[in-house]
């Protein structure tokens, strides 16, 4: 106790200031002007660590959230009137879905070589197999081709042996689409006939005559400068088109999963076998 007080008188300074700022500061906060200024530095303060906060814990939960939003776009695109078969009989009406989506994420991704490819997340375990088509919000990105438990291997649209059965949406004739090594930007379609007017801007989507990709998926458009670049060779004609995927920028994608490609295939099969 005698050293406690002979530490107090020696620090006596010490203890006097600090019981002044004390004072002070109930003085400051008693005065309703001061005491306002105060709550509302003290408001701003905690505001702006809880924004602080909340920032920061919505950055880490985006991954979370994007991932829900896939699964949601891939169950709402299995919802589109083009994933349906519709049975019209006199005893029944019936609506049963032919497709659905599988949401996956590109971790490896190649835009430069003749023959481009594309890894995803998703593989034998998630329900995907080879032959499925690889779409992405804004089109066609690519057809699976070698699946393992975790991951699938995805020949990309930029691949020069990938075809795609499309057709021209305004007046519904068929041709194909394919790239040809060049700008990943730019595919080519080609064997439409010479009398099919062909314009700048046109709609290229898929024909649907094919197991892989639904009907009217978007592929890309004629390019604006296109008729320079049209070309006819005999009774068939080619023009430039601009994919509607940027293959630079893949992220997210979606594998279709056709519910119906089995039994369609064994068609397939018996008719080859009758040939």
């Amino acid at each position: 106790m005698r050293r406690l007080f002979l530490y107090i008188l020696k620090h006596h300074f010490f203890f006097l200031f600090i019981l002044l700022e004390v004072v002070s500061f109930v003085l400051v906060v008693q005065n309703n002007y001061q005491r306002a200024s105060f709550i509302n530095t003290a408001n701003r303060f905690t505001g702006s660590l809880f924004t602080s906060y909340n920032d920061i814990t919505s950055y880490f939960h985006l991954k979370v959230e994007n991932e829900q939003l896939m699964a949601e776009n891939a169950r709402l695109r299995g919802q589109l009137d083009e994933s349906f078969r519709m049975a019209d009989t006199n005893i029944f009406y019936n609506k049963d879905s032919l497709y659905r989506f599988i949401e996956a994420t590109v971790i490896s991704n190649s835009i430069n070589n003749q023959k481009n490819y594309m890894l995803i997340n998703k593989g034998r375990l998630d329900g995907i197999a080879p032959d499925m088509g690889v779409i992405t919000s804004d089109g066609i990105a690519g057809t699976v081709i070698e699946v393992s438990d975790h991951y699938s291997r995805i020949m990309s649209v930029l691949h020069i042996q990938h075809k795609i059965n499309a057709r021209i949406k305004k007046n519904m004739h068929l041709g194909s689409v394919e790239w040809n090594g060049k700008n990943y930007r730019y595919g080519v379609l080609t064997d439409v006939p010479v009398h099919v007017n062909l314009s700048p801007g046109d709609s290229i989507v898929t024909s649907g005559n094919s197991l892989i990709f639904p009907e009217g998926i978007l592929i890309g458009t004629i390019s604006s400068d296109s008729e320079s670049n049209i070309e006819a060779q005999g009774n068939f004609q080619s023009a430039p088109v601009t994919f509607s995927v940027d293959f630079n920028k893949l992220y997210h994608v979606y594998v279709i999963v056709n519910l119906m490609k089995e039994e369609l295939d064994s068609l397939n099969i018996e008719e080859g076998g009758d040939e």
